[in-house]
């Protein structure tokens, strides 16, 4: 045990998840939308976090980038650094999930093992959690380049570039898969919707 650990205590709230539970009417959750950069993974995330919302349940949209401007500002892409972005969104979500809010995290998130572990850290805590793929083929996606980074990639620009010199592991056991041919931001909402059961 470090000293660190030594000078520690946890807390436990004095109000039960099954008290925020029945204020809100609605269990918390995690959505986890992983793919590449272009897969409209965060357009997805945000027109189902608007539908949520308009359902009458409480939900937080905690974008990848968003999160780079702030909590995550001093890590770059290394894979360590990639690492420990997950871990720390992966917290965040919990923290929101165990308050009774679906959170909606749009993340490449490159690695198997780290979505892995962000599933099991729900897991552990009783919280749901639901990896969605966005599976977008990287051509569809270098056609997209919204922030022209795979244009960079290509030129020698951006070094270790998910999906052109740095691995994407596609999910083994997605809990959705959503495809081009699924439809639009909103259509693919509805999918995630009847995951939830709402």
């Amino acid at each position: 045990m470090s000293d660190k650990d030594m000078n520690l205590t946890w807390h436990d709230n004095n109000l039960s998840r099954e008290e925020r539970r029945s204020s809100l009417g609605y269990e918390g959750a995690t959505i986890w939308f992983t793919g590449l950069s272009g897969s409209g993974k965060s357009s997805v995330a945000a027109a189902t976090e608007k539908a949520i919302v308009a359902s009458g349940y409480p939900a937080y949209l905690l974008d990848g980038d968003n999160l780079r401007f702030g909590l995550n500002e001093d890590l770059n892409f290394s894979a360590e650094d990639r690492h420990e972005n997950v871990r720390r969104v992966s917290e965040v979500a919990k923290l929101f999930a165990d308050a009774g809010l679906i959170a909606l995290v749009p993340l490449i998130s490159p690695y198997l093992d780290d979505r892995q572990r962000a599933r099991e850290l729900h897991d552990r805590s009783g919280l749901r959690f639901f990896e969605i793929f966005v599976d977008t083929p990287i051509e569809i996606c270098e056609e997209r380049d919204p922030k022209g980074l795979y244009k960079k990639a290509r030129s020698g620009e951006i070094k270790g570039f998910t999906g052109i010199d740095d691995p994407y592991e596609s999910p083994e056991r997605p809990d959705l898969i959503l495809t081009p041919e699924s439809g639009s931001p909103e259509d693919c909402a509805k999918r995630v919707l009847e995951l939830l059961e709402i």
